[in-house]
């Protein structure tokens, strides 16, 4: 429940700050998901390794969060995205910048 409630306040905070359309994200900064039912936050915080770019997804209000991180470095992205065609999130790093947009579903 205490998750849940965390997951939901996160999403209806970051949903102010926009969503995930080509844009520049700074550390700590959280940008909206959505992926047609499932929706969720990411953001990143610099480490020494790379971005560390961390996203929490989940299906509706009930759905179980499911945590995906990665440590991107320069030039490297992370492809989120759900087996129903409604698109895909790209998360990419160039140089210092952490870059949030939504792309066409992968066909694999």
């Amino acid at each position: 429940m205490l998750i849940r409630s965390t997951l939901l306040a996160a999403t209806l905070a970051s949903a102010a700050l926009g969503g995930a359309h080509a844009a520049d994200v700074r550390p700590i900064e959280a940008r909206n998901i959505d992926l047609g039912e499932v929706n969720g936050i990411a953001y990143y915080t610099v480490e020494r390794d790379g971005f560390r770019v961390v996203t929490t997804l989940a299906q509706g209000e009930v759905g179980t969060p499911v945590r995906v991180v990665a440590v991107l470095a320069p030039g490297q992205s992370l492809v989120l995205s759900t087996p129903h065609n409604v698109g895909a999130v790209e998360i990419s790093r160039q140089g210092d910048a952490v870059l949030v947009r939504k792309t066409a579903a992968a066909t694999d």
